[in-house]
């Protein structure tokens, strides 16, 4: 990673053309071996985050079209991501002890698409949860298993994670957009046939990665302990949690709130794309922000922006103040991710890669995720945009909690340039 270490930030623009130009050794000489070696990454990165940029927004509207009210959309949402507690581990587990990561992540990407067929066929509260179950964790534990499969390719063959991931950011956009513009023609069932399409792409751009790719040798697997047992790794469980958890009223309730203030679809998938852009900027100069400030570094940047961010969407719905901190989903979400990326890549004993990816995305995405929708359902029914205000002070707990490891990242300089 040394090499790529040393590249400079790009924009977005730059990004989307040479993005694919991962393991170039000079940026004017692409090695197009190594472009068509980086490609299915890129295709599974743009097939998930296409599907996500019509379910993340706009799966509330649709819930709501089914005559959801905003404490049973919450009970739905949080349902869901606390069963990928469950979901997430097993899979990653059985990623790792079978090595076919492939198999398995297409065997998702297919149960979530027959899942989402099943919603063609039901109604009310109790059968639309039964089969948001369904779909909803089989989709979401195709993540943290790509994710590993990826960052296997990062150590061993150098490729840049985030601008890999970056591709995922721009289908993002397209997905957010294409939606907005369909709501505005339709009506919320258009939001079903959009997750639909894109699973259907998950499940082939699964089959594409590469077979049998491994972080280390499967023979020198740890015991499950070795992780577990590590109190930092514990320590930054709770940090990830608390960040990624902070989202769940903008991701739950933002399009809601905003379209009851007079915000038409097509400006919340406007609001929603520019935090997007923001975010594939911060993956395309990524590696090196990640050598500055390592990866605990990055966390406790996304926690400072997390409780400007939260404070302002709570206290207004103007689009111009909206607009302008819309920004800071580079560092609430992609600094997040992007340093838990690479300390679990760092922090992972020998043979737990995936499992440690199904771990974090358990718990982050699942435990914390779960409890904190939960309780947005209920605080939006209550104080409307104020729920923000409680996103606000779970990113200031992270800031404090990520002191005690910024120092301990500080005292392992090696860290910095792994």
């Amino acid at each position: 990673m040394d090499e790529v270490s040393a590249d400079r930030c790009v924009d977005p623009a730059t990004a989307a053309l040479d993005g694919a130009r991962i393991m170039a050794p000079h940026p004017l000489s692409p090695d197009p071996a190594r472009l068509h070696a980086a490609l299915p990454f890129a295709l599974f990165y743009g097939a998930v985050f296409l599907t996500l940029g019509v379910y993340l927004p706009f799966w509330p509207v649709f819930l709501e079209s089914r005559g959801l009210s905003g404490a049973e959309i919450g009970t739905v949402l949080a349902l869901g991501t606390w069963a990928k507690t469950v979901i997430n581990p097993l899979a990653g587990q059985l990623a790792d002890r079978t090595g076919r990561r492939r198999t398995v992540l297409a065997s998702l990407g297919l149960s979530a698409l027959l899942a989402s067929l099943l919603f063609t066929q039901v109604q009310g509260f109790w059968a639309v949860l039964l089969v948001h179950l369904l779909l909803f964790p089989t989709f979401h534990a195709t993540i943290p298993i790509g994710d590993s499969q990826t960052m296997a390719a990062v150590a061993q063959r150098g490729f840049d994670y985030g601008r890999l991931r970056l591709w995922g950011s721009l289908a993002f956009i397209l997905g957010v957009l294409g939606v907005g513009d369909l709501l505005t023609r339709l009506d919320g069932e258009a939001v079903l046939y959009g997750v639909m399409a894109g699973l259907v792409l998950v499940t082939i751009a699964s089959r594409l990665l590469p077979p049998g790719l491994q972080s280390r040798a499967r023979g020198a697997r740890a015991p499950l302990s070795a992780l577990l047992g590590q109190g930092r790794f514990l320590l930054f469980l709770a940090i990830g949690a608390l960040l990624q958890a902070s989202h769940a009223v903008y991701y739950g309730f933002s399009a809601v709130h905003w379209q009851a203030a007079g915000l038409s679809p097509t400006a919340v998938g406007w609001l929603w794309s520019e935090g997007v852009i923001a975010e594939v900027l911060l993956f395309a100069c990524g590696t090196a922000l990640v050598a500055r400030v390592g990866p605990i570094g990055l966390l406790s940047l996304a926690a400072l922006a997390g409780v400007v961010r939260w404070s302002v969407l709570a206290g207004t719905t103007d689009p111009i103040s909206l607009s302008a901190v819309q920004a800071l989903h580079a560092l609430t979400f992609a600094a997040t991710h992007l340093g838990a990326m690479h300390y679990i890549t760092r922090r992972a004993p020998p043979g737990l890669q995936a499992t440690a990816q199904g771990i974090y995305a358990g718990t982050t995405g699942g435990i914390a995720m779960g409890a904190t929708m939960l309780a947005a359902g209920w605080l939006y029914d209550t104080i409307g945009g104020n729920a923000f205000l409680a996103m606000a002070g779970m990113c200031a707990l992270a800031g404090l909690l990520a002191v005690p490891l910024l120092h301990a990242e500080r005292r392992r300089p090696s860290d910095r340039a792994a």
